[in-house]
């Protein structure tokens, strides 16, 4: 898979697959409303990584850094339907 890209050669987001913790997906949004697709979920997922994860023509997932300490990178999960995964507290 590869990430689409605008008239500009700009790549879209692309998370980390949350069931396997190394495939790309793209970040689904919502043509009319440009709101990204958002799943709230209960569990998460915790795979051992190192690097972020890139597609077939090397552009890199989104990663966080870790609300724990502020400076750890963290990838960001999405599910199969490209929707951005959260968990509500």
């Amino acid at each position: 898979m590869a990430a689409p890209r605008d008239n500009n050669r700009i790549p879209a987001l692309l998370g980390t697959l949350n069931t396997d913790g190394v495939s790309v997906v793209n970040i689904a949004v919502n043509p009319a409303n440009h709101r990204m697709k958002i799943s709230n979920g209960t569990t998460g997922s915790a795979f051992p990584y190192v690097n972020a994860e890139r597609d077939q023509n090397r552009v890199t997932a989104i990663w966080g850094v870790s609300s724990a300490d502020g400076t750890t990178p963290i990838p960001i999960y999405c599910d199969s339907t490209g929707a951005l995964l959260t968990k509500n507290t």
